[in-house]
């Protein structure tokens, strides 16, 4: 990415904090003036955003590391009654309190070093804010006071949906901002996050609002603990996925102890494919299985009875690459590894033509790794180059451009591509 489209995306990222910073500035400063309506309710699920916050899990992956928190500050959005008698807090109190409740809840991760990171937070001031906009002034003129039963409660589920594309929006442009990935595939991923944990959060937060309107603040306690369950099914399903990575880097790294390849290699070209494929925009399952086949791209050569000098399979014919690629399909099926994994290891030696994107992206950047490592200090530069004369027929030419931007936002200083 080039400087100038490094501030562009950035200016992204700085409208999403300065809006954010300007809501809750306003905010506090009208629950100052004007002091704090209904303070039951108030104190009821600022506690419970806190508990939310307190709980949070600072997974490596978690999209909604604090359902409980979201869906809490989202049925406080949306709450139009509490035990059958009318509320009058407005959206500045709502945005204070999920402020204030958020900060509180988050002092003891900050203490041991997991802080919320600036952009969350100024996610969840944004949504709650939009989620009260649409709710309060409409509920207060008594729009929706001829909305009762199904209809009252489709009407906050659809509320709950914009508020959710309204996350998922501002998810992905802070992501697109931080790292200059393509935001259409960002946007993707994070929509589809939502049909998970995300569909949890939207549903207890209408349930929540509609339970205390008829039952009062004690609704709170019995309707979030399916959520809080989830949670924890989530942790340990999430432990379960990073087992289940750590295994295949250990299978991987098989080929380092064996000698038949340089010591973290297979994790450089992982790391380097993940980036490459991110940029030509593949979905998070996609960029998983392209990430193991990564790792486990040289395992073939275990086969070998003669190994392969320096394990530089990139200069060897093309009838001896594709033996090696056979044979680590094999041996990925016989670890039980996801079949998709396998046929990327199988074809990544195939003419890149008939290869899948993943096999594309494996085969460019192994061969980029060990011609830049052969190289000399200009080994990147002089790698980069070679893969482009390649282009006619060994790699596919938008890997090898995706390739040249993910090394340019290294800050390498590449020719252009094209």
């Amino acid at each position: 990415m080039t400087p100038v489209r490094q501030r562009r995306a950035g200016l992204g990222l700085i409208l999403i904090r300065a809006s954010a910073a300007c809501l809750a500035v306003g905010s506090l400063a009208v629950v100052l003036w004007t002091g704090i309506d209904d303070r039951g309710a108030a104190l009821a699920f600022g506690l419970l955003v806190a508990v939310g916050e307190l709980t949070r899990w600072n997974g490596p992956e978690d999209r909604q590391a604090a359902p409980l928190a979201a869906a809490g500050a989202l049925s406080y959005a949306l709450l139009g009654e509490n035990g059958g008698h009318p509320t009058h807090h407005g959206v500045a109190q709502i945005v204070a309190v999920v402020l204030a409740a958020s900060l509180l809840g988050s002092v003891p991760h900050i203490a041991r070093g997991h802080g919320p990171v600036l952009d969350p937070l100024a996610r969840r001031v944004l949504t709650v804010g939009f989620a009260a906009v649409c709710f309060q002034p409409p509920y207060n003129r008594g729009m929706f006071g001829g909305w009762g039963g199904h209809a009252y409660a489709l009407l906050l589920v659809a509320l709950l949906a914009l508020t959710a594309l309204c996350d998922a929006v501002l998810a992905a442009a802070a992501a697109h901002s931080r790292t200059g990935w393509p935001f259409g595939p960002l946007l993707r991923d994070e929509l589809r996050s939502l049909l998970g944990i995300g569909s949890a959060v939207c549903a207890t937060g209408a349930v929540m609002a509609l339970a205390v309107a008829v039952a009062g603040l004690w609704a709170l306690p019995v309707f979030c603990l399916p959520l809080l369950l989830a949670q924890v099914s989530l942790r340990r399903y999430t432990a379960v996925r990073a087992t289940y990575r750590q295994t295949i880097a250990s299978l991987a790294r098989a080929t380092e102890i064996a000698g038949c390849t340089p010591a973290g290699h297979a994790r450089r070209v992982a790391g380097l494919s993940r980036a490459v494929g991110r940029d030509l925009g593949l979905s998070e399952a996609e960029l998983n299985v392209l990430e193991y086949a990564a790792l486990m791209h040289d395992i073939g050569q275990l086969s070998l009875v003669d190994p392969v000098p320096a394990g530089a399979t990139a200069v060897l014919p093309a009838a001896q690459q594709r033996r090696i690629a056979l044979l680590g399909g094999a041996v990925v099926r016989q670890t039980g590894v996801d079949g998709a994994v396998a046929v990327v290891v199988e074809r990544q030696a195939d003419p890149y033509r008939e290869q899948p994107m993943a096999a594309r992206i494996v085969r460019a950047v192994n061969a980029f790794e060990e011609k830049a490592r052969d190289a000399g200090p200009g080994g990147p530069l002089t790698a980069l180059e070679e893969l482009r004369l390649g282009t006619a027929g060994e790699y596919a030419p938008e890997v090898v451009e995706a390739l040249a931007r993910v090394l340019s936002r290294g800050c390498l200083t590449l020719p252009s591509v094209g």
